[in-house]
């Protein structure tokens, strides 16, 4: 067993917590995108698409922000945010946060079309809906996983 939390200095409480915060705003909105998206899928409601669309906009996208603003800021602070630096957690962790904030994009960007349907239709059409849920929920799981390697740190 480690003991490198016990021995982390100080000064890099406030980076570390910066990025726990972001990651943690980033799950919460998707798991709130995530449910609202799900029951928009079932019920075909158009208030549940639209909340599902703005957990993503204003809350996941801004955690993704500072979580990736904290990460880079306690991996200066570590020291390791060098292009010879090979670490599996670190790896896995730069790899789950641009390629999901690339689905991120994506389905702000499905939600906004689903929104703008709304708004014209009267309501949310379901193929769009499903898609940015699977999105979502890949999104969750890859997180979960990063959570596990910043946590556990493998290699």
């Amino acid at each position: 067993m480690s003991a490198l939390g016990v021995i982390r200095p100080h000064d890099w409480d406030l980076p570390l917590i910066v990025h726990i915060l972001g990651a943690m705003i980033l799950v919460g909105a998707l798991m709130l995108s995530a449910v609202s998206l799900v029951a928009a899928w079932r019920t075909n409601s158009a208030a549940m698409t639209r909340l599902g669309f703005m957990s993503l906009f204003y809350g996941a996208i801004p955690g993704w922000i500072v979580m990736r603003g904290g990460a880079a800021w306690i991996a200066n602070k570590e020291g390791l945010d060098g292009s010879n630096i090979d670490i599996a957690w670190l790896n896995i962790g730069n790899a789950t946060a641009d390629g999901g904030f690339l689905l991120l994009i994506i389905a702000t960007v499905i939600g906004w079309l689903m929104v703008r349907g709304i708004k014209r239709d009267g309501s949310a059409s379901p193929v769009p809906t499903r898609i940015a849920t699977g999105l979502v929920s890949l999104m969750l799981v890859a997180y979960l996983v990063a959570v596990w390697a910043m946590t556990t740190k493998p290699g």
